[in-house]
């Protein structure tokens, strides 16, 4: 089961593998936050993988240079299920650019699978 604690350590961990823009430190962080066969999906694209994962990452950092996600609350958590919220937005504008929310599955502290939903997206 699941704790509050380790869904938040763990939902940390998953926001700083998104904010980490150096490529091979942010390899080394998919490895350690996801097992090897997690998948990702969210309304933008469907991933299984370290490679695919880490892909999908680096896309999105292409795409938003400079924003970086936070976790606005804790997350709530039970069973091996955690959900929580994260905001995207400018280190120097905490006014979210956009907003999403994220359903993980965990296995012994890792995320198999992350069901994302978009909330907010830029125009």
């Amino acid at each position: 089961m699941t704790s509050t604690e380790t869904a938040t350590d763990v939902a940390r961990r998953y926001l700083a593998v998104w904010n980490e823009t150096d490529p091979v430190r942010r390899r080394e962080l998919v490895a350690g936050v996801f097992t090897p066969e997690a998948t990702m999906t969210d309304p933008l694209g469907s991933v299984t993988g370290y490679d695919a994962i880490d892909g999908f990452i680096a896309g999105a950092q292409a795409q938003f240079t400079g924003l970086v996600f936070s976790l606005p609350a804790e997350p709530d958590a039970h069973h091996d299920l955690a959900r929580f919220q994260w905001y995207l937005s400018s280190p120097a504008d905490p006014e979210p650019v956009a907003i999403g929310f994220d359903v993980i599955e965990l296995a012994n502290g890792r995320i198999t699978k992350v069901h994302g939903f978009l909330d907010k997206i830029p125009g």
